[in-house]
């Protein structure tokens, strides 16, 4: 059995216009994996949700039982991609599997969580997870190539976590000037010339501790291997476009000791973690809702 909810908030992931585009890698091609909602109906094996609940629902919910759950690899489950919302999130009714509710993939809202606060759970689990893939101390520089809405999630986990400089690259001045009020140290625009010797004038001519690359283009991943630090590490968060390709000097990669560390998405146990930093307002995630849509 399943339950219904139907759709109040959904944000839009930059990763849904890659599948209207058909550019995108990976193996889900439903659209709308950020919604929240009121349950409607209840499906016979739920109990601890009732119709009339405010709730978020996550889209996939691994096993915790086969070998990549066993290792924290939950978002290489293979239930994980099999538990989807139907038909998707942006739908104004969606059907959730019992699976997903019996496994964490859906969360009660408290009345102070409007829903379109709660519709950046998703996103918001997806940077919690790639900084728990890497190591950091407090103080360590960070440098986030791609200022858009996960961008700036990423500048609100820096501040929480502790690190010192947080610098934000981005092709768009909109996007840079409106990260400038998230208290970031400088906002640099990724085609400057002299941008790399921006960010060795500010680092002690090191180079930054941790480059998070929220951006699939190719071209913010070379930057990264740049100004990343020796020993430093690159988070490949961003979403590349289908068989995209890029030629990459390794004896750089490896003479530096850059370790590089992909993150995908997020299971239901970083969306808890997300859910309560917005639950208690640690991260003020409205400051990132700037435009709304209707369905129609």
């Amino acid at each position: 059995m399943t339950s219904l909810v139907t759709m109040k908030a959904c944000g839009v992931c930059g990763s849904d216009l890659e599948k209207i585009y058909g550019q995108y890698s990976q193996p889900s091609m439903r659209l709308g994996h950020e919604p929240s909602g009121i349950v409607s109906e209840v499906g016979s094996n739920v109990k601890e949700f009732k119709k009339g609940d405010r709730v978020f629902v996550h889209h996939h919910v691994p096993c915790h039982s086969c070998h990549f759950c066993s290792h924290g690899n939950e978002t290489m489950c293979q239930k994980y991609s099999e538990t989807n919302l139907s038909p998707c999130g942006l739908a104004e009714e969606f059907l959730v599997p019992d699976w997903n509710v019996a496994h964490g993939g859906m969360i009660k809202l408290p009345d102070h969580i409007s829903f379109d606060e709660a519709s950046m759970i998703e996103p918001l689990a997806c940077c919690v997870r790639a900084w728990n893939k890497i190591k950091f101390k407090q103080g360590d520089s960070v440098a986030i190539l791609g200022a858009g809405p996960t961008g700036m999630m990423h500048v609100m986990l820096s501040k929480i976590f502790g690190m010192g400089d947080i610098f934000c690259f981005d092709i768009n001045n909109f996007r840079l000037s409106f990260a400038k009020q998230f208290g970031i140290t400088e906002s640099i625009l990724s085609t400057d010339p002299s941008a790399h010797q921006k960010i060795l004038a500010k680092t002690g001519n090191r180079g930054v501790d941790v480059v998070i690359v929220s951006t699939g283009s190719l071209n913010a991943i070379a930057q990264s291997i740049e100004i990343v630090r020796k020993g430093g590490t690159v988070v490949l968060f961003g979403v590349p476009t289908k068989d995209a390709k890029m030629s990459l000097d390794i004896s750089k990669v490896y003479s530096k000791e850059i370790t590089i560390t992909p993150s995908y998405a997020a299971s239901e146990i970083d969306t808890n973690a997300a859910f309560k930093l917005i639950e208690e307002k640690k991260i003020e995630i409205n400051k990132l809702i700037t435009h709304r849509f209707d369905l129609i």
